[in-house]
């Protein structure tokens, strides 16, 4: 059985993080969280719900770190998180997303900034309605 994956799209910035982040919804999915991995992938990542910071115990490689609030709204950034640490705590957070270090860099990702996280087929038709009221705005 394949496990679901999401889209990651920053809708302040208007770009994608990622588009294959896996979900780590359960307890043993978020105490495993990337331990094992030799690394991750640029279109990879994992969104640990819920989650007010996470661990890199056993991890080998860094990481770049997104909190997020209810409504996935960046409330914290941490760039190029080390291996075998513990992050900080947001308690404000209600989910964390590990994504390849320098997705925020290159993203310019900023707290404030709004992300629309679902499966790619919603992705897909959530972006194609945008597009067509943004093409209405600009006729009327």
């Amino acid at each position: 059985m394949s496990r679901k994956t999401y889209c990651v799209y920053n809708q302040t910035r208007e770009c994608f993080l990622s588009l294959g982040v896996s979900p780590a919804d359960t307890t043993f999915a978020r105490l495993r969280g990337l331990i094992g991995r030799l690394r991750l992938r640029l279109d990879e990542g994992l969104w640990v719900v819920p989650s007010c910071g996470i661990h890199t115990i056993g991890v080998l490689f860094p990481l770049d770190l997104l909190y997020l609030d209810d409504n996935n709204r960046v409330l914290q950034i941490v760039e190029h998180f080390p291996c075998f640490r513990i992050s900080p705590i947001n308690p404000h957070a209600a989910s964390v997303l590990e994504l390849p270090v320098h997705t925020i860099y290159s993203s310019q990702t900023l707290p404030g900034d709004q992300l629309l996280i679902c499966g790619a087929e919603d992705m897909v038709g959530r972006l194609n309605r945008a597009t067509l009221g943004q093409l209405n705005g600009q006729l009327l």
